[in-house]
């Protein structure tokens, strides 16, 4: 049993490879056994079709979200902590297993296929439904502005880290990515914080002159 779980999540990380690597078009059950050194009539005693491999690869990109949501609670974070903290565990996860932002990056594609639709879906709603509550408990606070939609801005947060970290794999990851991403994340916080004062052409928030 141990060596049958060991060679399951092999393989899982061998599609995640592979689909860094070359897309998720690159991705087959052919090159997987290649990789593994294994015959592909081995690979399937283990899945019992490359649909199998994919989802148990969402599974697998998805099982950090539940542990990320547990210790926001168990902590008690204000609003603007708690996206700060989710936001900084996953880029830090990032920064140090590259392959896995591979999947970040082909939602669309995923989605398009029924088989694995569902699963996309409630990875991609469940992270942006937690940033909508905790957005939502920042306006009853006081830490956001009370007239955002909360949906949008929770789509802003979620769009500008998928969006720096494209960017960062297409410059092969030359850049600090937790660094610049959460300089991104501090400027959209302070943009809808209620108590920041903003003069566009000073350049000034909370009495600091940022420009």
């Amino acid at each position: 049993m141990t060596k049958l779980l060991h060679r399951k999540e092999s393989v899982v990380l061998t599609a995640i490879e592979i689909i860094d690597e070359l897309g998720f078009q690159g991705l087959s059950t052919r090159e997987i056994a290649k990789r593994q050194e294994i015959s592909e009539g081995t690979l399937f005693r283990h899945f019992k079709t490359k649909n199998d491999i994919i989802l148990e690869v969402l599974d697998f990109f998805s099982k950090y979200d539940a542990d990320i949501f547990k210790t926001v609670e168990l902590k008690k974070l204000g609003a603007k902590e708690a996206i700060t903290f989710i936001v900084d565990s996953y880029v830090a996860y990032y920064e140090n297993y590259p392959a896995i932002t591979a999947m970040t990056q082909i939602y669309e594609v995923l989605f398009r296929e029924p088989a694995f639709a569902a699963k996309i879906n409630g990875i991609k709603s469940g992270r942006l439904s937690f940033f909508q509550q905790l957005i939502k408990a920042g306006q009853v606070s006081g830490e956001i502005r009370p007239d955002i939609d909360a949906e949008a801005l929770a789509d802003v947060i979620d769009g500008t880290c998928t969006a720096i970290c494209l960017r960062w794999r297409m410059c092969s990851c030359g850049f600090p990515l937790r660094e610049k991403t959460l300089a991104a994340l501090k400027m959209i916080i302070v943009a809808f914080d209620p108590a920041a004062e903003i003069i566009c052409k000073g350049g000034v928030v909370n009495g600091e002159n940022n420009c």
